[in-house]
């Protein structure tokens, strides 16, 4: 009864930080609201994604030593003040600023929630780790669609779209024609930067009292509990040994590539779906909220198969399936249809590989140091973000559009389903028969 508890309790703390899917809902408002160009926006959303991973090996190392309760409780802080500090920008203006308080504060908030969380979760679920993981993850993934489905019924949030939709249109106009950009037609006023701002605050006081309750109720299992006791046994390996083992950077190589694969995606979802479209800002908004459900389930489905059919056979398969999507989504002929379908599937995938990779490094290093080895392995995440986000953002200015980035993607994606191959399949360190009896706990 008490890991279903926690696992409960893990997924609402886990909603708050996966909101962070949700910036490219805001990256618009936030341009048209100061001036500044989506691309300059967008890299709050690479900086928060890159303290994410500073974020999980300070909280994995912590967690290991103290318990994930207390990490919990600081990442969930850290992360909602940072979003209540960014209604300030109506003073200053500072797009220094917007990337001290989303990106540095409330990204590293994030990766200090996510690692500790998930170092409770999965041990709870010895012998279904790849469930256990995607069910927890599922919650982060979820954020966004939770987030995304309370922001569209606000009301202020149709003019600050229509408004976002003007001025990022009208810019990339100016960008297409090669002529000097007049912002302030189109930027937004006093009263709608406020409803901008009262938003951040807002989020940032829900995020904190909602996930610091939760966070009371984790706990991690002992490794004296007679029910959980076998995975703490056989080779546990700590942080300087899985440094030193191939098998790491094996996996922190298909980590960064899953998600060098989906930030593009993600970073910029309502406006790519608007140029291979023609959707309005809102209405891709509104499809937005119910893609950003493939994310969540993705992390839960591909988990509990990764238990069935083994960890490398799903990573191959993942890779495989977003390079073929990214080919279909390169010739979609903006057909709404396909197109929702493909960015759907990927989003699935993207969100599996975070569902897999959790028990991947658990079976193959051992769960005692699980915080400090997988908040390591979480600097592939922020690294990717960061790439990802530059690859996007130059092609993207170079440009003036989103399309030729889908089959670099691609090609990329199809290299990729080598690495799992170049692993034997997961081991479950410290497992044994003993422990069978837990899975029905």
């Amino acid at each position: 009864m008490m890991r279903w508890i926690v696992a409960g309790a893990g997924i609402i703390v886990m909603l708050g930080p996966g909101a962070v899917y949700s910036f490219s809902l805001l990256s618009g408002p936030l341009a048209a609201a100061f001036g500044w160009a989506p691309s300059e926006v967008t890299w709050a959303f690479a900086i928060a994604n890159f303290f994410l991973a500073v974020g999980a090996l300070t909280g994995g190392l912590i967690a290991d030593k103290y318990g994930s309760r207390l990490v919990s409780v600081i990442g969930v802080t850290l992360w909602a003040g940072g979003n209540a500090l960014c209604s300030t920008l109506a003073g200053s203006h500072s797009l220094e600023m917007l990337y001290l308080c989303y990106g540095v504060m409330g990204g590293f908030g994030v990766g200090m929630t996510y690692v500790s969380v998930l170092s409770a979760v999965i041990r709870w679920f010895p012998l279904s780790r790849g469930f256990g993981g995607g069910l927890l993850i599922m919650g982060f993934g979820l954020g966004s669609f939770v987030y995304n489905g309370i922001v569209k019924t606000w009301g202020p949030f149709a003019s600050l779209a229509a408004s976002a939709q003007a001025y990022t249109g009208a810019l990339a106009r100016a960008e297409a024609a090669h002529t000097p950009f007049a912002a302030g037609p189109y930027l937004l006023g006093p009263a709608a930067v406020q409803h901008l701002m009262q938003l951040f605050l807002n989020s940032g006081i829900a995020f904190g009292v909602f996930g610091c309750i939760a966070a009371l109720l984790l706990r991690n299992p002992t490794a004296t509990d007679p029910a959980y006791a076998a995975q703490y046994e056989g080779v546990q390996m700590t942080l300087p040994q899985v440094l030193g083992d191939a098998r790491f950077y094996v996996l922190w190589a298909m980590l960064f590539l899953n998600v060098f694969g989906g930030v593009t995606i993600i970073s910029n979802m309502v406006p790519l779906m608007r140029e291979l479209t023609g959707l309005s800002a809102a209405d891709a908004a509104g499809i937005y909220a119910f893609i950003a459900l493939s994310n969540g389930l993705g992390r839960l489905i591909w988990g509990a198969i990764s238990d069935r059919i083994g960890r490398r056979t799903t990573f191959a398969i993942l890779f495989g399936g977003q390079a073929l999507t990214f080919v279909v989504l390169d010739s979609s002929g903006h057909d709404i249809t396909l197109v929702v379908a493909s960015i759907s599937f990927l989003l699935l995938c993207y969100g599996g590989g975070f569902g897999v990779m959790p028990s991947y490094n658990a079976d193959q290093f051992g769960v005692k140091h699980f915080g400090a080895n997988y908040g390591m392995q979480i600097s592939a995440w922020g690294m990717a973000a960061v790439v990802g986000t530059a690859f996007i953002s130059t092609l993207r200015d170079a440009t003036g559009s989103f399309a030729g980035m889908m089959q670099p993607i691609a090609v990329i994606l199809l290299v990729a389903i080598f690495l799992p191959l170049l692993l034997g399949e997961s081991e479950k360190r410290g497992l044994t028969a003993s422990a069978s009896s837990s899975s029905a706990a």
